[in-house]
């Protein structure tokens, strides 16, 4: 399998199982609110923010991207490097292989699958779900995460809303008035110009 597919397998797979989890929690959280809070509801504040939109616009989310970029290429080199030594052996071993005994052929064989199984070990441990392109993906963007967090919690605070949603991450609204997007609001308590959008 090339490498190509295989990390894209694995990063559908796990936004697959995001998305998921994320439907479950709201749809969870949301038949919570109605059944505990069907009294008030007409009393609450409800907004939804884009937190996609405001990372892309902040500089240290470029800065990440370009590091993991640089990462992720590194790896792929190592992979292409792996795969043609592989090529390389397998038509080594089909040009020779009847020129050779029964245990050199059985050795030649158990070094070509020796090392597929290197190759995909190693890409489970760079891309795979728990590999380190996402742990240190994870790593590089909890701060920014953060710091949207932290606004966005002054923010409804002030403003007194009881429920602020994100529409990153496949969550969908039927329909939102523009009025409760407090994206921008967001983005201003972060210093991020939003005259560029």
């Amino acid at each position: 399998m090339s490498l190509e597919k295989t990390i894209s397998r694995l990063r559908t797979q796990e936004s697959r199982l995001k998305k998921v989890a994320i439907k479950l929690i709201y749809f969870t959280f949301l038949i919570s609110l109605c059944i505990a809070e069907a009294g008030t509801a007409q009393n609450q504040r409800i907004g939804f923010i884009d937190s996609d939109i405001i990372m892309q616009n902040m500089p240290e989310y470029s800065g990440i991207e370009q590091r993991l970029g640089l990462l992720s290429e590194n790896w792929r080199q190592e992979i292409r490097d792996m795969e043609n030594e592989i090529t390389e052996l397998e038509r080594d071993f089909e040009a020779r292989e009847i020129l050779f005994t029964t245990e050199i052929r059985e050795q030649r064989l158990a070094d070509i699958n020796r090392k597929k199984t290197e190759l995909e070990r190693f890409i489970e441990d760079k891309f795979g779900p728990r590999g380190e392109y996402f742990t240190r993906q994870k790593e590089l963007l909890q701060p920014i995460q953060r710091m949207v967090f932290d606004a966005l919690t002054r923010i409804a605070s002030r403003d007194g809303f009881d429920f602020v949603f994100d529409r990153a991450d496949g969550t969908r609204f039927l329909f939102a008035r523009q009025e409760w997007n407090l994206t921008e609001e967001v983005m201003l308590e972060l210093g991020i110009d939003i005259s560029r959008n």
